[in-house]
Order: C-alpha cells, then structure tokens, then sequence
C-alpha cells in the first residue's frame, strides 16, 4: 500500500494512507522545528508554543479544545523534539473533519491570552524542575550539552525558568512567522480516510499559511565532553556516547543502527549479558543511536550504585572495544537484523507509528521511502560494516555525563586512556 501525497500551492504538504477496515484515523501536523533551530536567545520557545497554542484559538477557547476533541471520544495531544513538533490526534473515522478543524486552527489561529501566558509559564517552569529533579532525566540534557558543546543541538529542549518567564505573545508570534511556514511542515493522516476529502478539508484552512521560512539552522558538530554532579541518590545516572551519523549517511546509517543493537538492544546484546547478567552490576543498560539532520550521537545508558560504577565502566569499555576489533558472528549479525525489521514491520500495526514515520520522512527526505527499500539496506549490512563503524565511532572523543552517588569514579582522562589502550 501506497501513501497518497498532495502538494497545496503554498508547499504545504498532505499526505495519507487508507486502511479501509479501521474505525479510527489518527492525523497531525508535523513542524520541522524544535530546540535545535532555536538561538540562546529564545532557547525554549519552540516547546513553549506548543503548550501554549492550546491555550485558545480563534473560535476555540482553551477548554472548548479539549472538550471538542473528548466529547466524541478522540484524543489530541503534542511534542517537542530537537527537530520536530507535532501536533496530533486520533478521531472516530466520523470525526475527521473535527480533528483537522481544531489541528489547524493550533497552528493559524492561536490568541496567546495574557492571562493563559501567565499561568503557562509556571507550568512549564514546574516541568523544568521536574526534570531537573529527576536523575535519570536530567543526565540526558547534561550528555547533550557536552555532546554538542555551545550550539542549538546541546541546549535543552525546555530551555530555562528565566528565558519561559520572558516569553509573551509577540516572542512566540515572531517564532511562528519565522519558523512555521509551508514547507516546514507536513500534514499527515493514516487510517481510514479518503485522500481527496482530506485534501479540501486542510487545503480550505491551510492555504493561506506563509510558503518560505525566513530561519537559518545553527551547525550542528559532535564535540564531545565531561560533566558529573553529585546528589544524594541510592545509584549514579551515566552515559558513555561517542560521536554519530546524520540521517542522510545512508552508508552508515543502517550499520551504525545494528551496531547498536547487538552492543545493547536488548537483553540477549553484549553490555545486558556481560554487564547485568554474568556481573550484576546493574538493572538496567542499553545503547542508542540517535540520528538527527547534521550530526548524531551514539550512547551507552546506565545505572549502578557508587560502589560498583568503577566495575562497570571497564567492563563497558571492554565491550566497546571488541566492536571495533571484530566482527560480530553470523549469529548476532542476523538476531540484530531481525529485531530491527521486526521493530519496523510491527509498527506497521499502529496509525499513530506510520503517520509519524510518512510525515517525518517527508520532512527529512521529501518521499516516503518503502518498507522493502528500508528491509533490502537493512538485510545488505554485513558484518564487516558493523565493525567498521564501530571503529569509527569508538575513536571519537567521547562524550561522560554522571549524576547521582558518584564519589571515587573514574575520571575522564582515565576514561579516554582506557578507551585508547591496547
């Protein structure tokens, strides 16, 4: 099955997909903007907006989007990304027309009342402290400070208690004619919906939205560093990441994404057998490759009190290492091949997965790339790939973030030594 892709005047873009047998259609209007397309500045602002974009539009107010969308049992919600913003819903198939009202009204009509910026403020500054007081949440903003040392990619994606409070209407009004413009953005629907009815519905609310954004993105480089902060914690939060691949690396990208998973993508990979299973040392360890537009990241995650972090981290390393001297075996080439396309072929199952695979792929690559294309680059990764990314990977400077009980660890110079040693 095949999306249906239409292209209104201004650029903006609408596509779906057709499963006639469900009852639902899940739907949304994806932003190619987020914390990474953001200046020190207004760090922040792209999260803030889409709070407040709920907070009453032309027609609506705040309570009347909730109730619309929950009287008639759908449900509506948002995100912010580094990248992306999205703004989605799942609806009754005869609630379509509904869904794109309200989606569209979020993203042309929001009012930005005095008194909603007020209380919304607060709010999110009460989510920036959540996170802040969470170890095993705020060790990932500190990672990516140090991965991408003083650039829009390193900034968090909440930005800060002082910059939220400085944000008022003509800030956030100012970011949208900047940032939201046609050819950012895609609107996308998948379930049970007719392409041509979809079109009119968006195309009559929509085709009046600015066609070119006038944003520049900041670079985007790996650099690498150290941060560790001590709290009174049962256990210590860290992450071990080296330097990544873009999403456009298409000669990497899939290996670098296997590599990972036979390191540690799950409880068979080589960290869960070596680190958790035959020591003890944790509860819980994985890596992650995580792939953005000019640059990416690959990390090791993990948890341990402060009397066995000096006990992991060689261990850790050991296993780094033998990604980048060896090849994986036939064995673990093909497991992690399998749990890759399995992961890919059962979110096929889900409306709300393939709308946010069709519009990002839309947004990154300017098609919807096929599921067999994806399967034949995944199947054609060999083992030698595997170690040769590895050892591309590895070499870079890495990347130490800790927080928590984290007294006597082993510093980062020792680290990088131990990373180099034969």
């Amino acid at each position: 099955m095949e999306p249906e892709i239409s292209v209104l005047k201004n650029g903006l873009r609408i596509v779906s997909m057709n499963y006639p047998q469900f009852e639902t259609v899940s739907l949304g209007i994806w932003v190619n903007t987020g914390s990474a397309y953001e200046q020190a500045g207004n760090n922040g602002i792209s999260h803030f907006l889409e709070h407040m974009v709920f907070k009453g539009t032309k027609s609506r107010s705040a309570v009347a989007i909730s109730e619309d969308i929950e009287n008639v049992g759908g449900q509506t919600n948002a995100y912010t990304s580094r990248e992306f913003t999205s703004f989605y819903a799942k609806m009754l198939k005869n609630d379509l027309e509904l869904a794109v009202d309200v989606l569209c009204e979020l993203v042309t009509s929001p009012q930005f009342p005095e008194d909603e910026l007020v209380k919304e403020r607060e709010v999110v500054v009460q989510e920036i402290k959540q996170t802040y007081d969470d170890p095993s949440d705020i060790v990932f903003d500190y990672m990516q400070a140090k991965a991408f040392d003083n650039q829009a990619m390193g900034r968090p994606i909440l930005g800060t208690a002082e910059l939220v409070r400085s944000y008022g209407a003509k800030e956030l009004r100012d970011y949208m004619k900047t940032n939201y413009a046609a050819e950012n953005m895609i609107f996308c629907a998948v379930g049970n919906v007719n392409h041509t009815q979809l079109v009119k519905l968006v195309e009559s609310r929509m085709s009046e939205i600015q066609a070119k954004t006038s944003f520049v993105a900041d670079k985007q480089q790996y650099t690498g560093g150290y941060f560790a902060e001590k709290r009174d914690t049962e256990q210590a939060q860290v992450i071990l990441g080296f330097d990544g691949f873009s999403y456009f690396n298409d000669e990497r990208y899939y290996a670098a994404m296997l590599m990972s998973t036979v390191l540690g993508g799950g409880m068979s990979s080589r960290l869960f057998q070596e680190v958790r299973e035959k020591r003890g040392l944790v509860y819980s360890i994985y890596s992650f490759p995580t792939f953005y537009t000019g640059a990416g990241f690959t990390g090791i995650s993990a948890a341990t009190d402060n009397e066995q972090i000096n006990q992991m981290l060689p261990v850790m390393i050991d296993e780094i290492k033998k990604m980048a001297e060896t090849k994986v075996s036939d064995i673990e080439l093909q497991r992690a091949k399998a749990q890759v396309k399995s992961a890919i072929l059962m979110s096929l199952e889900s409306s709300s997965a393939v709308s946010e695979k069709l519009a990002r792929q839309l947004l990154l690559f300017k098609r919807s790339i096929p599921i067999k294309e994806t399967i034949d680059k995944i199947e054609a990764v060999s083992a030698e790939d595997i170690r040769s990314v590895a050892e591309v990977i590895f070499s870079t400077r890495p990347t130490y973030a800790l927080v928590g009980n984290i007294d006597g660890h082993i510093d980062y110079d020792n680290i990088c030594r131990m990373l180099k040693a034969k």
